[in-house]
């Protein structure tokens, strides 16, 4: 991976975008893609989205999601103690003695998620997410209402680390390497001369209610809808691979199967694949992908889609962790898949 484009990567990860608050994060992205785009476009919900040839007949749209779960605050008690609801899928159980970034309203607080210690009894067992509460060092709930307000929201502080066999590691990798991989392959693209047209979108709201990919696609009305999101891992002690097909880190990225996708658009991306000598593992989604897809495919006549996702390990969790090989050759299929593009692809499974 380019130095630069690795620097970007983890700009993104370093920076909170909490479902609902991604205007900096957008920000970000927009300054990096801006100069390669033949049209730039955001909306109301908080998408930006870049396109090359828009006025192309056939029009596909990559959508990767750049929101991250985290907390919302939910009240201040009268000693200064935070107390907060969820924010997306994000799980009470590795937060105990985690630190915490409040992107206060007033101001950006550093905060900590306190624990009982273990010779006073520790952590129950029982304990649920209505248990968690976050310290700041206040004395009282006058005081920190100077910093912060009810509605806040709230990210684990944690910073990117690079770990051993190129793979790194922090929180929010779902899916700010989604965002990563769209911007990216419009990158890479810029330069190529296309059959299609396509228009490369960070979403925002995926954690929460996927409203960003429906504003996404109403306003685009693609003839393709590609999710580029992550996906379960199993290749690692007490991962549950009874549940999902095997996925492992390094072992390239993964094909959504099931009855939401369009097997046409899989077939394509295959052969793809095949040609580029890129090797391709496989998901389940039987009823639906959980994914920007679900909403890009009822949105106005209905979108045909699919789903390309990167192996991710302990997903929401503060350490989730892939590899930044499965990232490159993410990027490499989806160059040479829309390279592979002729214009005229009929994604009808029946055709009269």
């Amino acid at each position: 991976m380019h130095s630069s484009s690795e620097k970007f990567l983890y700009d993104l990860l370093k920076t909170p975008s909490p479902s609902g608050m991604e205007e900096t994060i957008q920000q970000k992205w927009l300054a990096y893609i801006k100069d390669y785009a033949d049209h730039l476009q955001s909306d109301a919900a908080g998408n930006v989205i870049a396109s090359l040839q828009p006025d192309a007949p056939f029009q596909v749209v990559l959508a990767g999601h750049c929101d991250e779960i985290g907390f919302l605050v939910k009240s201040i008690d009268e000693k200064g103690y935070v107390y907060v609801e969820k924010l997306g899928g994000i799980s009470h159980k590795p937060a105990i003695g985690m630190k915490v970034d409040i992107l206060g309203s007033k101001q950006r607080i550093t905060g900590v998620i306190g624990t009982n210690a273990e010779h006073q009894g520790g952590t129950k067992d029982s304990f649920s997410f209505s248990d968690l509460f976050i310290d700041c060092g206040a004395k009282s709930k006058q005081e920190l209402e100077k910093y912060i307000s009810v509605g806040d929201t709230a990210v684990y502080k944690r910073e990117p680390e690079t770990l051993l066999n190129n793979r790194i590691s922090g929180r929010g990798l779902d899916n700010r390497t989604g965002a990563f991989i769209v911007a990216e392959t419009l990158r890479r693209l810029h330069k190529h001369s296309l059959n299609v047209g396509v228009s490369f979108a960070s979403t925002v709201n995926e954690e929460t209610n996927m409203g960003g990919a429906y504003f996404a696609g109403a306003g685009l009305s693609p003839d393709l809808g590609i999710a580029i999101d992550v996906t379960f891992a199993t290749d690692y002690p007490g991962a549950n691979s009874d549940k999902t097909a095997d996925v492992v880190l390094d072992g390239g990225p993964v094909l959504a199967k099931g009855a939401p996708i369009n097997r046409k658009a899989n077939v394509l991306l295959e052969q793809a694949a095949n040609t580029a000598n890129i090797p391709i593992q496989y998901e389940l989604t039987p009823k639906h992908t959980g994914t920007d897809a679900d909403q890009l495919r009822k949105t106005g006549k209905g979108v045909p889609i699919s789903v390309v996702s990167l192996p991710l390990r302990y997903m929401h969790a503060p350490v989730e962790t892939a590899s930044l090989n499965d990232i490159e050759q993410t990027i490499d299929l989806l160059v040479a898949f829309l390279r592979s593009l002729n214009g005229s692809e009929d994604l009808r499974p029946v055709q009269i």
